[in-house]
């Protein structure tokens, strides 16, 4: 999978990826949260029906619950769906689109979700797609709609247009440097929020951080994209500048640090995520700097997905520990290391 990796991406020295989701509700239905297994596959072939004549050609579809769990994280893992997906397997169900920039999901904190992925800084037309995919929906499904709050959803803090826009970023020098805090606390100031790889709860590994709205209610989706791609790249001049300062500060305690992260990849024999997350983002440092000059780095970002536990599993078929899977993390960089060099 990761082919919503594919193709060119924007700012790609800091930005990873770009992410749009709205959230969306059926009027005849009980929320997802109270709604038996009964209902919620009813809810589901409504949505499925609807789909027939629109958009299911492209699409694929899956249960949660006919998935078994290794399947079900690398879904997550690929950024396909959200780990609270997991959370309701019985009722849970997504279609993926053929080129994994979209996603619909089916009773997960709400009916609907619609999420549109893509590589690099792409905002605007992310949000375009998306919507384009919510005006085929609802044209032929009724909406939960008020005039005055907007659209009805699950959680309060969705009501009103239900986007959450988000921009994945690589931030090794703020990160460095002990400046990620200050703009942690200054995006909250302006109504923005920072979550791990995985969105809400989760960790930042490697320093990637996900930059996400807040505020759905009071103001269009297209003032929310508008701002949040201000502050974004506000973010990648904080970061370039900051590499720069690194760089003429001390440039060879930075590039020590970034080859001493190329050599452990290149010959550590056993490295659990967490380890691997953070020299594989020195090294896409490096790759940036223009330090390390081999266009293939371009491909980190899949590697740092395939190297995730469950789609580790999945590359060799088979359950193992967690002392197997650093074995097999270590293994599966060297190979990429050797490709990248021959």
């Amino acid at each position: 999978m990761t082919k919503w990796l594919d193709g060119p991406a924007t700012e790609e020295d800091v930005i990873i990826s770009t992410r749009i989701r709205v959230a969306r509700n059926l009027s005849k239905y009980k929320f997802p949260s109270r709604m038996s297994v009964e209902e919620s596959d009813d809810l589901t072939d409504d949505i499925l029906n609807t789909m027939k004549d629109t958009l299911a050609n492209n699409y694929k579809f899956m249960r949660i619950r006919d998935l078994n769990p290794r399947e079900q994280l690398v879904y997550v893992e690929e950024h396909l769906i959200s780990p609270s997906m997991l959370r309701t397997k019985d009722k849970s169900s997504f279609l993926v689109k053929d080129d994994e920039k979209a996603t619909i999901m089916i009773n997960e904190e709400d009916h609907i979700r619609i999420q549109t992925l893509s590589p690099g800084l792409n905002l605007k037309e992310s949000w375009e797609q998306c919507s384009l995919i919510d005006d085929e929906l609802e044209g032929e499904l009724d909406y939960a709609y008020d005039e005055k709050w907007g659209y009805l959803t699950a959680c309060p803090t969705n009501v009103g247009t239900g986007l959450r826009a988000s921009v994945m970023l690589n931030l090794p020098c703020v990160s460095m440097t002990g400046n990620i805090n200050t703009i942690i606390e200054g995006l909250r100031k302006v109504g923005l929020t920072v979550r791990g790889i995985y969105g809400e709860g989760s960790e930042a590994l490697g320093y990637l951080y996900q930059v996400s709205n807040q505020t759905t209610l009071g103001q269009s989706e297209e003032e929310t994209i508008d701002k949040l791609n201000r502050v974004i790249n506000q973010i990648i001049s904080r970061e370039r500048s900051t590499r720069n300062y690194l760089k003429g500060k001390d440039p060879l305690k930075l590039e020590d640090k970034i080859f001493r992260s190329f050599g452990a990849l290149t010959h550590s024999r056993i490295i659990n995520s967490k380890e691997a997350m953070e020299h594989l983002s020195n090294v896409r440092l490096g790759w940036a700097m223009g330090l390390i000059k081999n266009n293939n780095l371009k491909d980190i970002v899949k590697l740092m997905i395939d190297i995730q536990p469950a789609k580790i599993q999945e590359r060799f078929d088979s359950e193992m520990t967690e002392e197997e899977r650093d074995i097999a993390r270590a293994g599966i960089i060297r190979e990429f290391i050797l490709n990248m060099e021959g």
